[in-house]
């Protein structure tokens, strides 16, 4: 769920900064040609222990937030320098991590001692507490290169109503509904804005984009409701969306005021879109035909592919969701291997660049070396 560039003039600052671009550049000229120019690593996260895990947030260094069973319990993660680390709980038995920020902090849910889970921020090896809106538990599941937080929270002593929060400045702040009783949070960008799902009066559940103090109803794909799951920096927006029939949902992508359906892999259980990048490409999920099974996707360039077609020969995986994408390519999910699942960190392998990305990335270098000697001149 979730880089910031400016315009400066060509000095050894210029060299530096389209120094680091290059490799971004190239990365994503390659993930934008043909369907299977680009192959990938897979690498096995791990577990504590158990059976059951997931990764859900992967930052622009290649760190990743999840959470993994010991066998007994579950713990949130965070997987850096290819270890797998427990990031603790709030006095209670468990915890789960949501989402992780290019600074490295981790957002999740973890039972408290008394048992009800709250929103946690876990930054510089310390779990903190978020806090509710009033009521017994709460959910961080977003967060965004600011520390900006969102999730849900309960608003009363009761099981409801829910209500999506933004925690700012060491605030949490009950950001309200589109005139119904419940709202969730998932997905926040570095402008601040925010996405998610909230009722309407009638009863519907539509996703939304808060914006500056403003909630606004992103509407259907025809149907009778839909859920926001992500925001990348550029204001595009990702989620699902049942079709006009109501029979099924379809991920979806919402950019310059229009949601585009990115359909299935034939199955008429649908599909959902969990994440996407600064470049545009979503991840998520489909499933087959004759509802098979659920295979994980990359949608680049107009096309839905199948992430397992994209996997080394005889891999022995079979990926079931993508849950997030960095800039650089890279995305996290949930599959299985040898019957079990576990959580997946798929890498793009270098490959040939076509040649008008060679030619572009040859300029660059030139700009560079000249902009160089200009300067050590």
């Amino acid at each position: 769920m979730k880089i910031l560039s400016s315009s400066f003039a060509l000095s050894i600052k210029t060299t530096r900064k389209l120094s680091h671009l290059i490799p971004l550049l190239l990365v994503g000229l390659a993930l934008s040609s043909p369907a299977g120019a680009v192959g990938y690593t897979i690498t096995d996260l791990g577990t504590f222990g158990g059976i059951n895990n997931g990764a859900y947030g992967i930052n622009h260094n290649g760190q990743v937030a999840g959470y993994s069973s010991t066998g007994s319990a579950n713990r949130a993660f965070l997987y850096s320098n290819a270890t797998m680390n427990a990031i603790g709980t709030l006095g209670g038995a468990e915890s789960y991590a949501r989402d992780i920020n290019g600074n490295g902090q981790v957002v999740g849910y973890a039972n408290v001692a008394i048992g009800a889970y709250h929103a946690f921020l876990y930054n510089n090896g310390a779990m903190s507490d978020l806090g509710t809106l009033g009521g017994l538990y709460s959910a961080a599941l977003g967060i965004n290169d600011y520390g900006q937080v969102v999730g849900y929270a309960n608003t009363n002593m009761g099981v409801t109503p829910n209500h999506a929060f933004l925690y700012s400045n060491g605030v949490m702040n009950d950001i309200g509904t589109l005139g119904g009783t419940d709202s969730v949070a998932l997905g926040i960008n570095n402008n601040g804005q925010v996405v998610g799902y909230a009722s309407k009066a009638n009863g519907a559940q539509n996703a939304f984009l808060y914006n500056n103090g403003v909630m606004r109803d992103l509407g259907t794909l025809g149907g009778t409701s839909s859920s926001a799951q992500d925001i990348n920096n550029n204001g595009q927006v990702v989620g699902q969306a049942y079709t006009a029939s109501n029979a099924t949902y379809h991920a979806f992508l919402y950019s310059n005021g229009a949601m585009s359906d990115l359909g299935t892999f034939g199955g008429t259980y649908g599909s959902t879109a969990n994440g996407i990048n600064d470049n545009g490409q979503v991840v998520g999920y489909s499933w087959t035909a004759g509802n098979a099974s659920f295979h994980a996707f990359l949608y680049n360039g107009g096309s839905l592919l199948d992430l397992n077609s994209l996997l080394p020969d005889n891999s022995g995986w079979t990926l079931n969701d993508a849950e997030d994408i960095n800039d650089l390519g890279q995305i996290v999910g949930i599959g299985t291997i040898n019957g079990q699942y576990r959580s997946f960190l798929m890498t793009p392998t270098s490959v040939p660049v076509p040649a008008a990305a060679w030619l572009l990335g040859s300029g660059l270098l030139g700009l560079i070396s000249v902009a160089h000697k200009r300067k050590t001149a």
